[in-house]
Formats: C-alpha cells, structure tokens, sequence
C-alpha cells in the first residue's frame, strides 16, 4: 500500500513539474512575440535617425570637441534642419581643427549648423556674418539705442536725422528711414545671443550690404542715426518714411503767388513847357 501512496505522490509531483514547465514556456513565448510586435509597430510608426546632440552643457564661446558630442536616435519627422549625423561632417578638418559654440546648448540638444562656427573659426562676428555681406558699427547711446534692450539676432529699422535743402531755398530739418530690418551681429564687442539683461551700448554692429555700409556711412557722417527695434515675428518691412517740422506740427507750406503786373506803354510829347505822356499800344 505504501508502495502504490509513493508512486502515485510521485507521478502527481512529475506532472506538476511537466505543468510548470510548459506554463513557463507558453508563457515565455507569448511574451517574445508580444515584445516583438511592439517593437514592430515602433519601428512602423517611428522612424529615427542617429544625430549628434551635446553630451553636457555648452556655452557660448567654448570650443566644441568629440568628447563634447554624442550620437542619440532621433525622430526623423520631427527632426530640425542643420543636424550632424557624420563626425566627418561635423570636423572634417579632424579633432585638431575645433568649432566654435554660437549658442548655448543644454545637455541632449540637437548640435545644429546655426549654432556652431565653420571649423576653425572663433566665436566671433566674422562667423555670424551671411555670404556677400559686411559688418558694420554704429555709434549709439542710451536714446539712440533703444535704452540698451538690442541683442544680436534682432533687427532694427535705421533712422537718419538731418538737415537737407527746401524748395524754397531753405534749409529744413528732417527725419527718414534709410535701411529697414538691418540684422545686428554684435553689441559692443559681445556677439553672444544668449546674453541677459540690458546694457546701454555705445556701438551696435549690424550686417549689410557694400553698398549699404556706403550709406550708412554717408548718413552718420552728414547727420545722427536712430535705431527702431523690430518684433520677433514680424515679417513685415517698413515703407518709405520721412517726418519733418512742418509733418510733425501740421504746418502748411506757405505758396509763394506771383502777380503779374499789366504793362504800360506810352511815349512823351511836349506840349509847349509841358511834357505830356500819352498811352499807346505795346508793341513787344
């Protein structure tokens, strides 16, 4: 009897064991399959792409180096423009020939072309500068300058004040807006955008055009230069705008009529003692 109580604890134990086992299996397998459909449906729906972003916080100015990058996936539809996804792309003059930070970047941002000089430059206003154009400083103070809020990156309407000929042969003073939406690329000597703070300035740099840098130069020369800030957002550009004494007050122009005078001709007949003036036709 107690034979028979043995081999039957030992056949139930077995079967409990080959129970388990294949619970573990079905169950293991079930899970496998489930991993892999979500990582199916993962790579379907999201599509990434490895890009460089910064392996620590930089700021504007360092010197950017292998070690201060890393690759990281990135969601190919809502990646931005200017990424690096090559290291020979972003030094392809090697590690001994660095870029230059532009803009300060957190910890896992994206490295972006705006944000970082051509290899080998410095951090400053020659590498903000766009193909064809030049810098040029403007004299400011604290009126003139928009009370020190300007930073590089914004834009400005230029202002020139100054006396110019009239019609009339005088002289008269005007105010006229001579280059609308000029970029500023340094305030003082900071080309740094992520600078706080105002600070009154006493030059702003501003990209132009050779021909703009003519007239600018002429204006400051002949007269005194304001500066308008422009809205972040705002697309527009200024129309033509000239404000003198006469606009400003609501003065209206005195018109100079001129009378024309009937001539007379006549001729002098003497009459004895008497010189007489008799009328006659003009002939002329």
């Amino acid at each position: 009897m107690r034979v028979i109580f043995g081999l039957v604890l030992i056949l139930g134990v077995g079967l409990a064991g080959f129970a388990v086992y294949m619970a573990r299996d079905f169950i293991s397998a079930n899970q496998a399959a489930l991993d892999a459909e979500r990582a199916k449906k993962a790579a379907q729906t999201i599509e990434t792409q490895d890009v460089y972003v910064a392996a620590r916080p930089l700021a504007y100015g360092e010197r950017l180096t292998p070690e201060d990058v890393k690759l990281v996936p990135f969601p190919v539809q809502s990646m931005p423009e200017g990424t690096f996804s090559d290291v020979e792309a972003l030094f392809p003059m090697g590690e001994t020939t660095p870029r230059a930070v532009l803009r300060a970047m957190e910890t896992n941002e994206a490295v972006l072309a705006v944000k970082v000089s051509a290899p080998g430059q410095d951090a400053g206003v020659s590498a903000r500068l766009s193909v064809g154009m030049r810098a040029f400083a403007i004299s400011v103070d604290v009126s003139s300058g928009v009370s020190g809020f300007l930073r590089p990156g914004d834009r400005v309407d230029v202002y020139w004040t100054g006396t110019l000929p009239a019609p009339n042969g005088n002289r008269r003073d005007v105010t006229t807006l001579i280059e609308p939406g000029v970029r500023i690329v340094a305030i003082d000597q900071s080309a740094d955008e992520d600078r706080s703070g105002p600070t009154v300035a006493r030059t702003v740099t501003v990209e132009v055009t050779p021909t703009q840098v003519a007239a600018l130069a002429q204006a400051e020369s002949t007269g005194r230069l304001s500066l308008s800030l422009v809205g972040i957002r705002d697309e527009t550009v200024a129309e033509a705008v000239e404000v003198d004494q006469r606009v400003l007050f609501g003065i209206e122009e005195e018109r100079v009529v001129e009378i024309e005078e009937e001539q007379v001709c006549t001729i002098r007949t003497r009459r004895g003692a008497e010189v007489v003036e008799i009328p006659i036709p003009c002939t002329n």
